[in-house]
Order: C-alpha cells, then structure tokens, then sequence
C-alpha cells in the first residue's frame, strides 16, 4: 500500500510515517522544510499551494491521510486570522482533496479537532452526534473543512474525520509541554482541588487509531471522536507526569474561584477552560464499528512521555 502523508514534519506525522514504514507501506512524506525522517521513507518538500508539486507526489497513492494545517501562530500577526486560518486549513484541505479524487486515490483520512465541538462540555461526554459548537478561528476552518469534504467526497472517494482531543507525547506541544515544564521545575502547583475530567490520546494510540482508519471498510464516509478511553483529571495528569520524571509533586487545594479570577485578570481564561474544566468524549463508536480500542494505558503513556521528555530535554528530539 503506498501512502502520502501531509505534514509529516510534525510530532504526529513523524511518527506516523515511521510506524507505517516499519510495517512495510510505501510512504511519501510531504513537508514544507526537509527533514530526514528514516530509511525508506519518500520525502517531498513544497508547499500544498503548489498543485504541479501535489499532483505528482500523488502518482500512485492509495490512501492520503492529510495532517497538515495551520495552527495557533502566538507570535504572528496577520489582518484577517480567520481568513489566514481557512486559507489553509478549509481551501488547500479541498484543493488536496479534489487533486487525490483526480490521481485516483482510494481514501482521504483527514484530521480535524474536537474543538469543532467547543472549547468545554459538561459532566455528559460527547458523541459524533453532538452538535457542532466551534468557537475558536481555528475551529471554524477546522468545521468548514468537514463540511466540504463531506460534500464534496460523497459518492465518488471514500473519506474518514477524525476529531482528536488533545494529543500527547513528549515533544508535544502547547498545553502539554506546559505541564511538562511545570512538573520539571518541581514548585508547588495550584491545582489540588481540580476535579474535572478530560478526555486525551496519546501519540502512539492516535497513531493506532489512523492506521486502522486507513484501511477498514466500516471506516468509510465516517466521523469519528477517539481517545484513550479513560479519563482523567489534572491532577491526575501530573503524577502521572511526576512519576515519569521521578519528581515530588506538590499540589496545593487552592479554590477553583480563585483560579478562574486569576485567569480572568492574566487574560488566560481559556488556558483556564483547558486545563480545569470539564471535555469528556465517548469514543465508543470506533470499537463498535472498527473493533478499535485504545491499545495503550493512559497512566502508562503519560509517564513514558514524561521519561522521554527528561531523556531528551528541551531539544525535543524524542526517537520513536
């Protein structure tokens, strides 16, 4: 089976395309900068604006799984961000997809967000059921891109969503590598009485998941919200985290109030949301239709990324 994988300079595509490769798929990897990222992977550097580019790395290809996007730019300023935004993550994601429907490509896996459904839920997990909810720009191109794939794909090339929580491993980054040098640094954290769950997957089980998604017949023309399947709270989180790095952990059980003004008066409040409140997936729908269940244990993997991270420090060059 030959793939092309989108993206794949980032954490999630670099190890995907190992994982495929090590299989024996044929896999090109299409990235803006070069990078080597193994022996028999098929390396394509350009820019999925440049269709002559696009059109020839897709000479062959069974399955796309496209994983490239534009994400949160914190130090970037542009006019329109949300036009910036589905410029690249709604036009070139249609644009690709019409180009693979034109090589004869089986199928798209395309990787949005669970923020398509919001930035928070209640106590209640959330299905591919629930309605749509994006608040952040990113989100909505996010949304957008579901929707004309939808349209678009129907009938004439099989196509797969994935909307994944927050994804974890030790060169992830964001809020994670956050936490992660939080519970390095070894100073007493604010988050004792946090008690809310959240949904997450790992690296290595998203990478599991896509791989099933590439080639099952129930997964064609589907929505699909996965995670590791079970919960957990912040706190949770960072024993795992603690225990990995062989740190003491030190929790202090100040008020969520407390929390929440303070994030208010910092303008972090959504940081705040993220990290206190509650986003529960019920991810059911993959094992009943794929036979999926996450293969690795959350505790486990939030400790292994944590060994990893302290092993390769901040370089974030982690092997997998």
């Amino acid at each position: 089976m030959k793939i092309l994988v989108t993206g794949a300079g980032g954490f999630i595509g670099s190890a995907l395309c190992k994982e495929l490769s090590s299989q024996g798929m044929q896999v090109t990897a299409l990235l803006r900068k070069w990078r080597d990222l193994g022996v028999g992977i098929q390396v394509v550097c350009g820019d999925l604006a440049d269709s002559a580019l696009v059109e020839e790395a897709l000479k062959g290809i069974d399955v796309v799984v496209h994983l490239a996007g534009r994400a949160h730019q914190m130090k970037e300023v542009v006019s329109d961000p949300l036009l910036a935004f589905r410029e690249v993550n709604r036009d070139l994601t249609i644009a690709l997809a019409e180009l693979s429907m034109k090589a004869g490509v089986k199928r798209f896996v395309f990787m949005s967000s669970i923020g398509v459904n919001g930035a928070d839920t209640t106590a209640e997990p959330i299905t591919e059921m629930s309605e749509a909810n994006p608040v952040r720009q990113y989100a909505v191109s996010k949304f957008e891109a579901e929707q004309a794939l939808s349209s678009l794909l129907k009938g004439k090339m099989e196509f797969v969503i994935i909307r994944p929580p927050l994804v974890y491993a030790a060169n992830a980054p964001g809020n994670f590598k956050r936490l992660l040098r939080l519970v390095k640094l070894g100073v007493p954290l604010p988050f004792g009485k946090v008690a809310a769950r959240r949904s997450m997957i790992s690296l290595a089980n998203l990478v599991s998941f896509i791989k099933v998604a590439m080639v099952h017949p129930n997964a064609a023309d589907q929505l699909f919200l996965v995670s590791d399947g079970v919960d957990v709270s912040l706190p949770e989180v960072l024993e795992s985290l603690a225990l990995g790095m062989q740190r003491k952990l030190v929790l202090v059980p100040i008020p969520l109030g407390f929390l929440r003004f303070g994030s208010i008066l910092l303008r972090k409040k959504m940081l705040y949301t993220q990290l206190c409140g509650y986003f529960l997936i019920d991810s059911s729908k993959a094992q009943t239709l794929l036979g999926w269940k996450a293969p690795f244990d959350v505790r486990s993997e939030l400790s292994l990324a944590a060994k990893e991270f302290m092993i390769a420090g901040e370089s974030g060059n982690v092997l997998y």
